[in-house]
């Protein structure tokens, strides 16, 4: 049955490569309300279901596009989705494709805080620059923002908008990491293990 309140509906967590669900989604495990669906098994009444959208940098953005209708049905509803990697296809109105920083250099790397935002809350951001010593694990573009987004973090010289979330007019919100999965990679940096539990919780509206 279609649950047309966010409120009541699922966290759905979309396992879209072989082998064991990322890190992340380890997370949630003992919430009631997470379902984590291989992207192979995906039907429109999952998204129909749903509360809180996750999908991973794996995740097929073909298959995706023919899910759009649902995908903005879902965000229509007040649905919020936290997306990780480069948006390659415009799955939603309004969204535009992924920038690569050509030839990075370590310059092009360094990583700022525009605006806050309660995932990055008391985060010192430049702590994600590097990972086991080598950058650009977080990132090496930018996905651009639609109009009226709220850049949260920047890369590079120019800052670019690595991090932004937009809020739609129709109440639901889209959150966009344009790198490697955000929240579940390996490392000692504490921060890493701060900011998972905190995606889960915005992206339930528990933040």
């Amino acid at each position: 049955m279609t649950n047309p309140h966010p409120s009541g509906g699922t966290l759905l967590l979309i396992h879209s490569h072989y082998g064991n669900p990322p890190e992340l989604f380890a997370l949630p495990g003992k919430r009631g309300d997470a379902v984590i669906v291989r992207e192979k098994d995906l039907a429109p009444h999952h998204l129909d279901e749903a509360r809180g959208l996750i999908t991973t940098s794996h995740v097929d953005q073909l298959n995706f596009l023919s899910l759009r209708p649902h995908l903005e049905a879902f965000l229509g509803r007040g649905g919020r989705w936290f997306f990780n990697g480069h948006i390659l296809r415009e799955l939603v109105a309004g969204l535009r494709t992924y920038q690569p920083i050509v030839k990075a250099r370590r310059a092009d790397l360094v990583l700022a805080r525009i605006n806050e935002h309660p995932i990055f809350e008391g985060v010192d951001q430049p702590s994600f620059e590097e990972n086991k010593g080598v950058a650009g694990f977080y990132g090496r573009g930018h996905n651009p923002p639609p109009e009226g987004a709220t850049v949260i973090n920047g890369i590079g010289p120019d800052r670019l908008p690595i991090d932004w979330e937009w809020r739609l007019p129709s109440g639901g919100r889209f959150f966009s990491h344009a790198g490697n999965d955000i929240g579940g990679m390996s490392g000692v940096n504490p921060n890493h293990a701060l900011v998972g539990p905190r995606i889960i919780a915005w992206t339930m509206g528990e933040l």
